[in-house]
């Protein structure tokens, strides 16, 4: 029986289906309450009726000093403002000269992290103070004597 071009089959939809109104959750169903109309400029997040039981993650300061994105009275300082901005400074054009140095003889587009560290350490850079960021469960590597 084709059931597209039968109108008589097409015109009874679903008709053996019943809506039983005890299985609906009443908690499920918003009230007028919980929903907020973005026209009237109200944040729902600031709703005070929201029953989170959670623990609350955005709440502390957690910066470790490696964010790059800085947020409101946080200004970068000139040395990574002008690095930005395409001016290098001697210590950096350096660096960059190295590294690319070391691409071009050893043939590798993207030298591993340890390679960036060897590189480094034939520059002569040297861990000589303590960390001044946050690593949580990163155990601190030791300081080199200064002559």
């Amino acid at each position: 029986m084709d059931t597209v071009n039968n109108p008589a089959h097409a015109a009874a939809p679903h008709s053996d289906v019943t809506l039983d109104a005890s299985a609906v959750d009443v908690a499920d169903v918003p009230t007028a309450r919980d929903v907020v109309d973005r026209r009237t400029g109200l944040d729902r997040r600031q709703n005070v009726t929201a029953n989170y039981g959670g623990v609350e993650r955005r709440a502390g300061d957690r910066r470790t000093g490696l964010e790059r994105r800085r947020g409101a009275g946080i200004r970068r300082d000139e040395e990574r403002r002008s690095a930005e901005e395409g001016e290098m400074s001697a210590e950096q054009f350096e660096f960059v000269q190295a590294i690319e140095t070391y691409k071009k003889v050893n043939k590798k587009l993207f030298p591993t992290w340890t390679e960036v560290l060897e590189v480094i350490n034939q520059l002569g850079y040297r861990k000589i103070e303590q960390r001044t960021l946050k690593l949580d469960s990163v155990p601190e590597a030791p300081l080199h004597k200064v002559a």
